[in-house]
């Protein structure tokens, strides 16, 4: 992996990281879930009503009780994750409600867009994970709705994925299921086999739902990501310094709360913030702000010692057109240079989390594949890398493409787009599919020839018995 480059200067990062934790101790935050309060009470931190103001000193030691890196645990051990370090996790988008057609058809998600993209992600090369809620299945009872998500990624993919973090009831529910799938429940305290998306609520507040969910997680050793999505402008400051300064005591907060309950609880610092559009007033993602937002966040992920989430292809455009395309390059190439380890949001978003893209996912998967091999450097190693024999045999004047040498390597060496059109002008033609029309059958034929890795049948029964009693219990409430 190349070296990451700081955003920040030395004198920034600390200024910005004092200014935190002056929020912390004189304005503080609210976390309106009681077991929560009870916890930070216990902690010996001040608490008025249902707002927390943190010693400093207490949150770096809690902070530091986090692990710098951790091991998520897939079904297939060939697709076990270590997030940190110099490791990179990319996955779908996450939490859109819409679908939005290559022919311009605004539609609500379903369960059968979930299952499609959950394999798409299994079949891709590029997506290290299948994600979590990579749309809202509107055709799902909301009591319900998060044991067919974690059904779909279990049955459709053998690679790691993400639980619901709505609540502790329901929290709870997604860490019974992967415990089923691992082999019990000490199983996956030993060897975590879950993670989660926990959200404040910007400006400085966490509400009941990721809270309880929070708690799950901790209690039983699951990882989470905790984010803060400061709309700077609206939300937050507008100004970038205060922004990142709002963003960062969030996440400090909650990663503080996480070490209270269980201190070694695998955290992954993340960032979401980007800013607002002032003539409209909607969010947006696509620009160089959310660039240096992510950026930002990784530079502080490794000064408190631990991983760090941020965005990937992102994009402000309803279409998959170039607007879509060079903001989803800027934003995840950035992610990715910059120590990102957990890139959620990688493939298929559209209009600012709004939508996802059959044809946007295709997209994005070929700018992952791109970017992930550019990651990759160059390697100097050895004398076959170094190429001096064939350059010598060669000569002056000569060409490489007969030689052994270069049949040999450059399908090691080179990347080679499955999305991409590389054929000259006369090859192309005018009357040649664009992108859009060619990711439209690249989806269709990879959703055609996919089969989803076989699981036990006697898992697969135990975790359906599981979801047919649990949706009982629900939907009799």
């Amino acid at each position: 992996m190349l070296p990451k480059f700081d955003i920040l200067t030395d004198e920034q990062l600390n200024k910005i990281h004092e200014n935190s934790m002056r929020i912390l101790k004189e304005i503080g935050v609210e976390f309106s879930y009681d077991p929560a309060i009870e916890v930070l009470k216990k902690q010996g931190q001040r608490v008025e009503g249902h707002r927390v103001y943190f010693d400093p000193d207490f949150v770096k030691e809690m902070v530091a009780k986090a692990p710098a890196q951790f091991t998520l645990h897939a079904r297939n051990p060939e697709h076990n994750l270590v997030c940190g370090g110099e490791n990179i996790i990319y996955m779908p988008g996450y939490g859109a409600p819409f679908i939005y057609e290559a022919d311009g058809v605004k539609r609500d998600a379903t369960m059968e867009d979930y299952d499609n993209f959950v394999k798409l992600a299994g079949a891709s090369k590029y997506m290290h994970m299948t994600g979590g809620t990579v749309v809202e299945p509107t055709d799902v009872r909301d009591e319900i709705r998060h044991l067919e998500m974690a059904y779909s990624h279990i049955v459709n993919s053998d690679k790691c994925f993400m639980g619901s973090s709505s609540g502790y009831e329901y929290a709870k529910d997604s860490i019974e299921m992967a415990a089923l799938l691992h082999g019990g429940m000490d199983v996956i305290k030993e060897k975590p086999a879950l993670i989660c998306l926990i959200n404040s609520v910007t400006p400085l507040k966490y509400d009941d739902r990721m809270l309880g969910g929070l708690m799950a997680y901790a209690e039983t050793g699951q990882a989470m990501v905790i984010a803060s999505l400061v709309m700077s402008g609206s939300t937050g400051p507008a100004t970038m310094a205060g922004a990142l300064s709002l963003q960062n005591a969030e996440v400090l907060a909650g990663i503080t709360l996480a070490q209270c309950i269980n201190p070694g609880t695998p955290v992954v610092y993340g960032s979401t913030s980007a800013v607002t559009d002032m003539s409209t007033g909607s969010l947006s993602i696509g620009n160089p702000e959310n660039a240096l937002f992510t950026s930002a966040s990784a530079q502080f992920a490794r000064f408190y010692g631990v991983p760090c989430r941020g965005g990937g292809g992102l994009t402000d455009s309803k279409t998959v057109d170039a607007q879509a395309g060079y903001e989803s390059m800027m934003v995840l190439f950035a992610t990715s240079t910059t120590g990102v380890h957990f890139v959620m949001h990688t493939a298929g978003i559209l209009q600012y989390y709004m939508a996802m893209s059959y044809e946007k996912f295709m997209v994005d998967d070929e700018i992952s594949g791109m970017i992930l091999r550019y990651l990759k450097g160059f390697d100097c190693e050895s004398d076959e890398k170094m190429a001096f024999d064939v350059i010598e045999k060669v000569g002056p004047g000569g060409h490489f493409l007969t030689q052994k040498h270069t049949r040999k390597n450059f399908k090691l060496e080179f990347y080679r787009p499955e999305l991409s059109d590389r054929q000259s002008f006369d090859g192309w033609s005018k009357e040649s599919l664009d992108t859009n029309q060619r990711a439209k059958i690249k989806w269709q034929e990879v959703l055609a020839s996919y089969v989803p890795p076989a699981l036990d049948p006697v898992v697969k029964e135990k975790i359906e018995s599981f979801i047919e009693k649990r949706a009982k219990e629900l939907l009799n409430k």
